[in-house]
């Protein structure tokens, strides 16, 4: 059962307005969806999905709360553009929550988890091309120190990727079991004894299936941008990357111009157009962790445009 991560967190953050519009990029299986679309009797909601089988779950669910919704089939990295088609220009609030969906984790055929044997897979959207099949069995030993490190932050990364390719020699690498097998025989006893040793190289394939990294940057600037005067914009991250990402932009974003400081009555392009509210990270309660360990890694930024 997939639980939403930091809910009343997010409920409480997006200040919620009964009658605004509001946006979750990442509809999954629509914990924070529905929750939001409990409060705006009178707005209006629209969520992004890929994933097939969880807009079909969610619709089902968010029709039991209202009909005031609209799920759009893409990636979030289209959000001006597919929000634009819908009439939409500015809004009163935007979700992003970076995990992946318990559903998708614990599903054996998605090819997610490292404790289920699959079909490597990973993608978010079953119709893209790239998988993590061909992300194992084409990558060039390079290519896969690069994500591994990059994605991962494994320091066994070179190591891990000689003993893919040299797996690769006898036969094509078919399954996410048969892959852990290959990531234990590559790094040592004691770093498999602390943590599951294929975590960070599973994170890093992905990631990069999915190009998660590079839309996230693009897509938030845009969000930025649809935000109404008092508008907020709630991201969770789990892991460093996304949220250094989330932070250096954020700060960006809520400094004024070096050129202002200590100017009275400085002209107002100078100044910032947003501010942070949350300086502290916002991470999950103890008696969350104990009903849900997946948040152990969650981290809620908040900003606010003035």
């Amino acid at each position: 059962m997939h639980k939403s991560v930091l809910l009343e967190e997010v409920i409480q953050g997006l200040n919620i307005n009964e009658s605004g519009i509001y946006v979750d990029c990442t509809l999954g299986y629509g914990g924070h969806a529905s929750s939001i679309l409990q409060r705006i009797r009178r707005g209006y909601l629209f969520a992004f999905d890929q994933d097939k089988e969880a807009i079909d779950y969610s619709k089902a669910k968010l029709s039991q709360v209202a009909n005031n919704f609209t799920i759009i089939h893409s990636n979030f990295v289209n959000i001006l553009e597919k929000l634009h088609e819908e009439n939409i220009y500015e809004v009163d609030g935007i979700l992003y929550d970076l995990g992946v969906s318990s559903p998708q984790l614990d599903e054996d055929e998605r090819g997610f988890s490292y404790h289920k044997d699959h079909r490597l897979d990973m993608r978010m959207n079953q119709d893209d091309k790239l998988s993590a099949y061909e992300v194992v069995n084409d990558y060039d030993e390079e290519e896969l120190i690069r994500i591994f490190f990059q994605y991962g932050e494994e320091k066994y990364a070179r190591s891990i990727a000689r003993e893919i390719l040299k797996s690769r020699e006898e036969k094509k690498i078919e399954t996410t079991l048969e892959l852990v097998e290959i990531i234990k025989r590559a790094v040592p006893l004691k770093s498999r004894l602390e943590k599951h040793p294929a975590r960070k190289v599973f994170q890093a394939i992905r990631i990069e299936v999915n190009q998660e990294l590079a839309v996230l940057s693009k897509s938030l600037e845009d969000a930025l941008k649809l935000l109404k005067p008092k508008g907020r914009l709630a991201v969770i991250s789990f892991h460093s990357l996304e949220d250094r990402i989330v932070k250096d932009l954020f700060y960006k974003y809520s400094q004024d111009d070096p050129i202002a400081k200590g100017i009275p009555n400085v002209d107002s392009k100078y100044l910032a157009k947003y501010k942070l509210i949350n300086k502290k990270v916002i991470t999950a309660s103890k008696k969350e962790l104990e009903d849900n360990p997946r948040a152990r890694s969650a981290k809620l930024r908040i900003i606010e445009r003035l």
